[in-house]
């Protein structure tokens, strides 16, 4: 597995991250097989969310990894906190209680890095900041970041963050990609050139901070996947073709094409299927050239200006 520096950190991450989300679905047994498997691929980066399964999702990986100390000093892990029902919340009272109960459900003494879940409306920054000395100070966690913040609200926090902003996860994949369309389409007249996220990838590449794609896999909002879907028949061919060329499945030439663009993205796995987590984990080994890389952002159905 390929590893690369999580922003300005000095911590060395495996190129793809294990989303957790959906571990709930799997019994003690599987959860144990499939973590088990994510380390055999030497994907050892876990990535959770006090939200995930109203918490359950931490306390089932913490049993499958059957936590101890030898255990944590060889993975690394990283959740999210701010999203309560019906709301977003980054006050410091309500970051410091999440993370006590998220090191709490992981059965561990810190976290290797804590994002910001989606941005708050209502955030003050120097609250924010407040929370993170003192989870610092105390050493319950290493390094922060965001998810789905555009430029701006990164300014905001880091003009009273100390902490460097490591990542930012936002949501990337061949069929969703208005982050690089915007960028393809400067000064046009079409609907691809609005920039809807103030170039938040060049904002990251420029600041090195890692951008961490979630839904990989997804069309719309969850609306499902387009590998082997019906409403992508042009982009499915050239994926196929292409997983036929390198000896690979569909899944793993999707995910080499995030893996493509220079700006050195991590993407976050939700599957929960273990040949399928194999297939994304031999994306690191599959480098697709410039023009293949352009066929399939064209095969989704996206012109070049």
């Amino acid at each position: 597995m390929k590893t690369i520096k999580l922003g300005t950190s000095t911590l060395e991450v495996p190129v793809i991250a294990v989303g957790c989300m959906r571990i709930k679905s799997l019994d003690k047994k599987e959860a144990e097989r499939f973590v088990r498997t994510a380390l055999e691929e030497g994907a050892n980066f876990f990535d959770h969310a006090d939200i995930y399964g109203g918490g359950t999702c931490e306390e089932i990986f913490a049993d499958a990894i059957q936590m101890n100390d030898d255990i944590r000093e060889n993975i690394i892990l990283q959740s999210k906190c701010g999203i309560r029902k019906g709301m977003f919340d980054f006050s410091k009272e309500h970051i410091l209680d999440s993370v006590d109960g998220i090191l709490q459900r992981l059965k561990t003494d810190y976290l290797d890095v804590l994002l910001l879940h989606r941005p708050d409306a209502l955030v003050e920054p120097e609250e924010v900041a407040e929370a993170f000395d003192h989870l610092e100070s105390s050493g319950k966690v290493r390094h922060f970041g965001v998810s789905n913040q555009n430029p701006m609200q990164i300014e905001l926090l880091k003009k009273f963050v100390k902490q460097p902003i490591v990542a930012n996860q936002l949501q990337l994949s061949i069929t969703n990609s208005t982050m690089i369309k915007s960028g393809l389409n400067v000064n046009m007249e079409n609907e691809a050139a609005v920039n809807r996220d103030g170039s938040v990838l060049d904002y990251c590449r420029l600041h090195d901070i890692t951008i961490q794609p979630w839904s990989p896999f997804q069309y719309g909002f969850f609306e499902g996947v387009f590998l082997g879907s019906d409403k992508f028949p042009e982009l499915n061919r050239k994926i196929d073709e292409l997983a036929e060329k390198y000896g690979v499945s569909a899944t793993t030439i999707a995910l080499a094409w995030i893996l493509r663009h220079p700006a050195r993205m991590q993407p976050v796995t939700g599957t929960m299927n273990i040949e399928r987590l194999k297939d994304c984990c031999k994306a690191s080994d599959i480098y697709l050239t410039r023009q293949e890389w352009y066929e399939i952002y064209r095969a989704a159905g996206n012109v070049l200006p």
